[in-house]
């Protein structure tokens, strides 16, 4: 393994166990080899992380970090385009000076400006493992890194979601925690309110005034002054209404519907019901990251048939249960798959094994560690002290500073883990005026800081950068704004390419950016994406459209009609035999009925009729007596038969053996021209097939001759019934061997 990729300490998974297993491993003659070709970043990312982590990663047992193996370059190096670009944060100033406030206000608007100008307008390519030919950049190639995702209790993605969408650039959010902040979510749980309390006027004007039926206030404020209330149960039947005031009406009947019916089916019926009335799936698709807001959607009806699955019985209860959900996090619906558009949004112990064309390292305000450590591990006690309600134990007291230590050792080499998850940009977000510089308390307690400290150049270069290949005009600042409009200082960098690194192979460039490159402050987009599709095109482009969907339609009809019918229909030879109606097929060969055994007292019951079938199946056409009784006597054992029918089975049988067409068929079974129980299956004209089991068919030299056993308590019903089983047999037998075949019923 890597112990510089180790940051799941948290799972107990530390580098302290490594270096126990590794030396106790190397103390019985193991070998320790270490890997150092990177196989993923291109030799300008691996420099620059060479030359931040080198310094910071040196093994100690103490602090349980691992040392440092740098990175040797196996890719060949991209001309033409930068592999690390600096980005600044546009304002990163409050009233007072440098502040994590300010930077995470104005970061997000920066990094989704800066992803639009990569995929739309800046013609950079980049490569994927198993894509090894240079392509476009798309969405789906980026990737935006956080630390966490979450500071006191609120989301810190939501920001970079939103600055997104405002720019419909595509995203997914991986393990994100604001489904129920979602508006679209927030707006469904409000109309499911309405519908369980309909007295909550509040919820009812929610409801009709939100995306699901987009009712204006100067129709809900007529409606209420002129008609009332607005209650789906309250509507005055004999107040007249104005005809633009239907839509409100309409609303509240559908409400009103919803509420009466929402204890007598399913919740997720409910639920479905009032997307389909209002057409909410098209509404949302429609939107600005649609793909996003109707998976949120769909799955409040995924919700509520878990609900109902785990025991719930009540519609109230679901919606309580949203509310109560309402106020903590859950993750947000996935709507794509890996390998899809769309850029990724996700934590680096997410990413960890992943790797991406574009990475952007993004949350600068996060810290390396927490303030303080929450767990003391000793594995030689067996011990770990934890934290509780905010008290801790004094093992954890005695131990706090190492652990800190600890901590923030990991959380270099989770900064290790982001920053290598790059293969060709690695876009690293910076303040323009130098913080390590200028003093600003945060920066060396910043989760990135140790790639943060190798983007910036030396004071005497600061100023002095060189023209970047493949990048917009530069200007000459890379703080956007400041206080009281202060110019730039000595401790600025100047936008454009800077030489970094030790010299020789050392060596590494950086871009850094110019906010005034970036289109900020894009506002968000409302409404929908396709204004097109609801634009009046004229009758005639109607007209097609209307025909175009007659069309499909049909198609559709005809394909589900095609789809009801199986592609085949199997039946038994027997069921084929009892339909009622005799015409219903071909006549097949006419059928001889002979009497076997006639005088020969037998038992009535469907036991006695598969005993003698069992004998006759088993014993050999040339069997005695004794030879036919012990057949009789082991498949009344099998059947459970009385002695009575054992006897008169074996009597049966004999008769039958004897009887000149058996007779015949022995002679034929001598020649291996005679088949018993055999399966036959035959395809009829109409595609349907037709399967059985013929009792007995032998060949002679004029033909086929097949046989049918039928004791007397089978033939109680119609004769002509099983007329039709044995004539359709033969038939079989003539279609498939090309040879003529007599059907014959045997009664025994």
């Amino acid at each position: 393994g890597d112990p510089k990729q180790s940051i799941y300490r948290f799972r107990r998974a530390d580098v302290g166990i490594y270096q126990e297993v590794k030396r106790l491993l190397h103390d019985r003659g193991a070998a320790v080899l270490e890997l150092t070709s990177s196989f993923r970043a291109v030799p300008s990312v691996q420099r620059l992380v060479n030359a931040a982590f080198a310094p910071r990663m040196i093994e100690d047992h103490a602090t349980l970090q691992a040392g440092y193996v740098p990175l040797a370059p196996y890719r060949q190096e991209r001309d033409g385009q930068p592999s690390v670009v600096a980005l600044p944060v546009p304002r990163p100033y409050g009233r007072w000076g440098l502040t994590k406030t300010a930077v995470d206000e104005s970061l997000p608007d920066a990094v989704a400006a800066f992803v639009r100008w990569l995929v739309e307008a800046s013609g950079w390519r980049v490569t994927e493992r198993d894509r090894p030919e240079e392509v476009p950049v798309a969405p789906r190639h980026v990737c935006l890194l956080f630390r966490r995702f979450t500071q006191w209790g609120a989301d810190i993605t939501r920001p970079y979601v939103e600055a997104l969408e405002a720019r419909a650039i595509p995203h997914m959010l991986v393990g994100g925690k604001s489904f129920h902040q979602r508006e679209e979510v927030e707006s469904l749980r409000t109309a499911l309110t309405a519908i369980e309390w309909p007295d909550d006027e509040l919820a009812v004007y929610g409801t009709l005034r939100g995306p699901l039926f987009a009712v204006g206030d100067e129709a809900l404020l007529e409606y209420r002054e002129r008609v009332g209330r607005l209650h789906p149960f309250r509507m005055s039947e004999g107040k007249a209404v104005a005809p633009h005031l239907a839509t409100v009406v309409d609303a509240l009947r559908l409400l009103g519907e919803l509420h009466r019916r929402r204890n007598v089916r399913p919740v997720e019926e409910t639920v479905a019901a009032l997307l389909t009335a209002t057409r909410a799936h098209a509404a949302f698709i429609l939107r600005p990251s649609g793909e996003r807001a109707l998976a949120n959607v769909l799955r409040i009806a995924e919700l509520a048939r878990g609900w109902e699955a785990s025991g719930g019985i009540s519609f109230r209860g679901f919606v309580e249960q949203l509310a109560e959900e309402g106020e903590g996090e859950a993750p947000e619906a996935p709507v794509v798959e890996e390998g899809s558009e769309g850029v990724r949004i996700m934590t680096v112990h997410r990413a960890k094994g992943l790797e991406f064309p574009v990475v952007v390292l993004a949350d600068l305000s996060a810290n390396v560690a927490a303030a303080n450590p929450g767990r003391h591990i000793d594995s030689e006690r067996g011990l770990c002290a934890v934290r509780l309600a905010g008290w801790s134990p004094w093992d954890l007291l005695d131990h706090e500073a190492e652990e800190m230590a600890r901590d923030r050792a990991e959380g270099v080499r989770v900064a290790y883990v982001a920053a290598t998850r790059a293969r060709d940009l690695l876009v690293v977000p910076a303040v323009g005026d130098d913080p390590f510089a200028g003093g600003w308390e945060a920066a060396p307690d910043g989760w990135i800081e140790p790639v943060q400290r190798a983007i910036y150049p030396a004071a005497e270069a600061r100023r002095a950068p060189g023209p970047a290949p493949a990048c917009p005009p530069l200007g000459e600042d890379s703080v956007l704004e400041r206080p009281d409009r202060e110019t730039p200082g000595r401790d600025n960098v100047q936008p454009g390419l800077h030489a970094l690194g030790a010299p020789g192979d050392g060596r590494y460039p950086v871009v850094w950016w110019d906010p005034r490159a970036l289109t900020l402050g894009v506002r968000p987009q409302f409404g929908i994406r396709r204004q097109d599709l609801i634009e009046d095109p004229g009758p005639e482009a109607l007209d097609a459209d209307r025909g175009r969907y007659r069309e499909w339609q049909r198609a559709r009809e005809a394909a589900l009609d095609r789809g009801a019918r199986p592609s085949f229909t199997v039946q038994t030879v027997t069921a084929w035999a009892q339909r009622a109606a005799v015409g219903d097929e071909a006549p097949g060969p006419e059928v001889t009925v002979i009497d076997a055994a006639s005088g020969i007292a037998r038992p009535a019951g469907p036991r006695f009729g598969t005993l003698v079938h069992a004998v006759l199946a088993t014993a050999a056409l040339d069997a005695k007596r004794d030879a036919i009784a012990e057949v009789a006597t082991l498949q009344a054992r099998i059947l459970g038969a009385t002695p009575e029918e054992t006897a008169a089975a074996t009597a049966l049988v004999e008769a039958a053996l004897a009887h000149p067409l058996l007779l015949r068929a022995r002679e034929a079974s001598r020649v291996d021209r005679c088949r018993r129980e055999a399966p036959i299956t035959a395809v009829e004209a109409d595609g349907s097939i037709l399967e059985g089991v013929l009792d007995l068919a032998f060949e002679e030299e004029d033909g086929w001759t097949v046989v049918d056993f039928k004791t007397q308590a089978e033939l109680a019903g119609p004769l002509a019934r099983h007329r039709r089983q044995v004539s359709a047999y033969a038939s079989v037998v003539a279609r498939v061997t090309g040879r003529p075949a007599t059907a014959v019923l045997m009664r025994l």
